[in-house]
């Protein structure tokens, strides 16, 4: 896996991130930054820490399962993506409060970030470099989730949705990519 889709993963899965990080915009009365970063800290740290959970525990798994990895990524992969758009036309009755205390951000990371555990799995079966896979997924997601907070406070709720449907588009074509370039049908 190339660090395009390296990047490409880190962008999807960074949305459910940015769409809470929008709702914790909406709510500020005044755009605080040192907030917005201790947002995306919290949701950056989790991103990078779930998929290489993931990833150690795919290790286990590699050696039973190598001749159908390509599938198995695709699968889960669609997955998450399916349901990153479904959520989006979902009516959410999402946490739209100021706080950032300890015991809601922790919440709220777990959440966002459970599915980063999944693309983990597929990491270990992809020969990903997951020191470089991790510092990128936390990375964009700590940029993207303070950019949320902005764009939620300055913007409203317009572009949760948009958010989750796009991250959810991009997952489904990575693991589309990563299938048919193990079948032979797409030769990059």
């Amino acid at each position: 896996m190339g660090l395009i889709e390296i990047i490409l993963i880190g962008i999807g899965l960074a949305m459910d991130a940015f769409a809470v990080s929008i709702c914790k915009g909406l709510s500020m009365k005044k755009m605080d930054w040192k907030k917005a970063i201790i947002i995306g800290l919290y949701f950056g740290g989790f991103q990078a820490l779930m998929p290489a959970i993931g990833y150690f525990l795919g290790i286990g798994f590699e050696t039973k399962i190598k001749n159908i990895d390509h599938w198995v990524a695709f699968i889960l992969l669609s997955f998450i993506g399916i349901n990153m758009i479904k959520e989006a036309f979902q009516e959410n009755d999402k946490d739209a409060d100021e706080n950032i205390d300890f015991k809601t951000m922790i919440i709220l990371s777990i959440a966002t970030s459970i599915d980063a555990l999944t693309v983990g799995i597929t990491f270990a079966f992809l020969n990903v470099n997951i020191f470089l896979a991790i510092s990128i997924i936390g990375i964009i997601t700590f940029i993207i989730s303070s950019i949320g907070v902005k764009i939620g406070n300055v913007f409203g709720d317009k572009y949760e949705s948009k958010a989750e449907i796009t991250g959810g588009v991009i997952l489904i074509l990575i693991g589309l990519k990563i299938l048919l370039e193990h079948t032979g049908i797409l030769i990059l």
